[in-house]
């Protein structure tokens, strides 16, 4: 359509993908962590389900953002796997959207672990 040598067109959607995923993952890690310890009454009981379902979501997370990863970085190298950008063409652009992918990815990988992190080392309401 456009020139472009693969399957597969980025843009705004594929760049904000992973920072949506962990956005979602941050919400649903503290969300179920206020839900359990809200009412105050037995702070010092473990949480162990929670944190259990905290991991799920974890995993899931880091799965979904790995497979974003993966296939921007596949598409990026398949274009040279430059940074610098600075021709007006589709596959510059299309080169800087895979680039922004990649690392917006690897932050929100990064970051959802240390979302993840207090239900690792906490294991009560305190």
């Amino acid at each position: 359509m456009f020139g472009l040598d693969r399957q597969t067109r980025d843009n705004i959607w594929t760049l904000i993908a992973a920072p949506t995923i962990w956005a979602l993952h941050f919400l649903l890690a503290y969300g179920v962590a206020a839900v359990q310890c809200a009412p105050n009454q037995a702070i010092f009981e473990t949480i162990t389900a929670t944190r259990w379902m905290i991991a799920g979501i974890t995993v899931v997370a880091l799965a979904l953002i790995g497979l974003i990863f993966l296939r921007a970085y596949r598409e990026w190298k398949g274009h040279g796997g430059g940074t610098v950008n600075d021709q007006d063409t589709d596959v510059a652009r299309e080169s800087f959207l895979e680039f922004s992918t990649v690392l917006l990815a690897g932050l929100s990988f990064v970051s959802v672990i240390f979302v993840a992190l207090p239900a690792l080392f906490i294991a009560d309401c305190r």
